[in-house]
């Protein structure tokens, strides 16, 4: 009988105890192909403790999921959103407080956020920021490469050897400053990873980026000086992340680690979330790192969950901005309750490339990010998010000269009394418009035909477009179908009337692009979305399948 080793971090860890190894991987496969590099990450190890966690948490991810379409067949009768009664006595309860910052985590006052490939792991890393969200979710195309080898990239960047030649250009890491701290983001608990099963079925995505980044790299982060440190996307309730603080706990039980060691911030990107924002820290309190303003995603969840509901109709997606009533309630509410509990609330994502063949169209570009991290600042926030190493020095310059001090944690809002009406007041001026229809169907159909390629951070009109901006573009769309709402031009948007422009657009882009492009099947897929009919809970689901390499005749690779 094998057994492996439970390395030990720290005394006061809580040691789970050997496991055995072949009973533990009994009926678990990896159908993804395994080389020298990926073994390493990919061990057997690695494995048993996936294994461990999949079969620990895997029914309740499930039934946590099933929770979210009950919820949603209300929503479809009519009914509204409020703040939970069953948990007022925890958003009423002043006393309690989350975990102080850990290390690396006092001062967050910019982040760049992008995927795991090698040249952004070693770009992102040296720029200009305090931290870097290494991103397996929304910016990254789930390929069972992508996600392998991001894993890879980080294991080598956090010991620094990262360094690698494309052609004649080095890419290496910085050695005048420290660099920025790392945290990784998972994917969403909707998810799975199909090229690992236990016991017949797809291991959880969120699990499996988790658990191997935490396994190969939580004992080397702590011994560098920070920890591991993760973001948090996606969840639609409290419960959700009370399973995350179950796994937190595990993972650190299992290899010896002290609890809290972890922290994980939270990206409030549902509605039902911004509903939930002190029971969501309460959960996670000894792990979390507070919250973030997930703009895109979150529009993008008031469009879903309402979406049976004319009330809910939004002008055109330019028109929602953060200063609409929504959108301004939950930015104060998010800070706000950050503050009272002692954790950073974090902004929203700069989007923007720079253009570099037009100066008057940058200079406005550029002003807009400085707007838009005024507005951040001011309000409270103790750091933000960019897209491109460029626009760092824009927002710190903001950050700066406004937040002095690490963070903004004594800002208590005090003056904010947001009620469960502000959250949804839908009062947004605008119109809609065919131009607004040919934009999302260009985002929708551009983002679309990048992830089937594997790429899943896309560059469209000089703004850094990911899964959430395409998953507005196709939410309202159906929505605007649904609901046979006129544009301002006087046309009904019906299925016909949305499929004709589709198709238009498909064909124009695939006429600008180079051969073997994906637009044409983009397009077949986006087809089924904006008709006011099927709805998918998300397009990476859907899409999934096109970008995957596993069948019933796939041979599980050997660790």
């Amino acid at each position: 009988m094998s057994y492996t080793p439970v390395p030990s971090l720290r005394d006061q860890g809580r040691h789970i105890g050997p496991v055995n190894v072949e009973q533990t991987l009994k009926d678990v496969n990896i159908l993804g192909s395994l080389n020298d590099q990926t073994r390493k990450i990919l061990s057997k190890e690695a494995t048993v403790f996936l294994a461990v966690l999949h079969r620990t948490f895997n029914s309740t991810r499930k039934a946590l999921l099933q929770r979210r379409e009950v919820r949603q067949a209300e929503l479809d009768k009519g009914n509204l959103l409020d703040f939970l009664p069953e948990t007022q006595h925890v958003r009423d309860n002043d006393a309690w407080r989350a975990a102080p910052p850990a290390p690396g985590l006092v001062d967050r006052r910019i982040e760049i956020t992008g995927p795991t490939d090698r040249k952004m792991v070693v770009n992102a890393l040296n720029s200009d920021v305090w931290t870097y969200m290494a991103d397996f979710e929304d910016s990254n195309a789930p390929t069972w490469d992508n996600m392998i080898n991001g894993q890879v990239n980080l294991y080598d960047a956090i010991r620094k050897q990262v360094d690698f030649k494309q052609g004649e250009k080095e890419y290496k890491l910085r050695t005048d400053r420290v660099l920025p701290t790392l945290i990784a983001r998972a994917r969403g608990w909707h998810l799975e990873e199909k090229h690992m099963t236990v016991d017949g079925e797809p291991i959880s995505a969120s699990l499996f980026d988790f658990g191997l980044y935490f396994f190969n790299n939580a004992e080397e982060l702590v011994r560098r000086g920070t920890g591991p440190y993760f973001y948090l996307p996606k969840m639609e309730s409290h419960l959700e992340a009370r399973l995350w603080n179950d796994a937190f706990n595990l993972a650190q039980d299992y290899i010896g680690m002290r609890r809290g060691t972890i922290r994980g911030t939270v990206l409030i990107e549902t509605i039902p979330a911004a509903f939930e924002m002190d029971e969501i820290i309460y959960e996670l309190r000894d792990h979390s790192s507070g919250l973030n303003c997930g703009r895109w995603d979150y529009i993008f969840s008031v469009i879903k969950r309402f979406r049976q509901n004319s009330a809910f109709i939004l002008p055109d997606r330019s028109a929602v901005t953060m200063t609409v009533p929504f959108m301004d309630a939950y930015v104060k509410l998010l800070i706000k309750t950050c503050h009272h509990r002692g954790v950073h609330a974090m902004g929203g994502m700069a989007a923007q490339i720079p253009i570099k063949n037009d100066e008057e169209a940058n200079a406005k570009a550029m002003d807009g990010v400085r707007a838009d991290k005024l507005r951040e600042v001011r309000a409270g926030h103790d750091g933000t998010w960019v897209a491109h190493p460029a626009l760092a020095a824009i927002a710190a310059d903001v950050f700066n000269t406004h937040m002095p001090t690490p963070n903004q944690l004594f800002v208590r809002r005090e003056d904010v009394h947001i009620t469960g009406n502000d959250l949804l007041n839908m009062n947004v001026p605008g119109k809609i418009t065919e131009d607004g229809i040919r934009k999302n169907l260009n985002i929708g159909l551009g983002y679309m035909e990048g992830w089937l390629r594997g790429v899943g951070c896309v560059p469209i009109n000089y703004l850094m477009e990911d899964a959430a901006t395409a998953e507005v573009s196709r939410s309202q769309l159906w929505q605007w179908v649904k609901h046979g709402v006129p544009t301002s031009e006087g046309k009904k948007v019906d299925k016909q009337y949305a499929l004709k422009l589709l198709h238009e657009q498909a064909d124009e882009l695939e006429k600008s692009a180079g051969k073997g492009n994906k637009y044409q099947l983009a397009a077949k897929y986006f087809a089924t979305q904006v008709t006011g009919e099927d709805y998918a809970e998300f397009l990476t689901s859907l899409l999934y399948n096109e970008i995957t390499n596993v069948s019933d005749k796939t041979p599980a690779a050997k660790l």
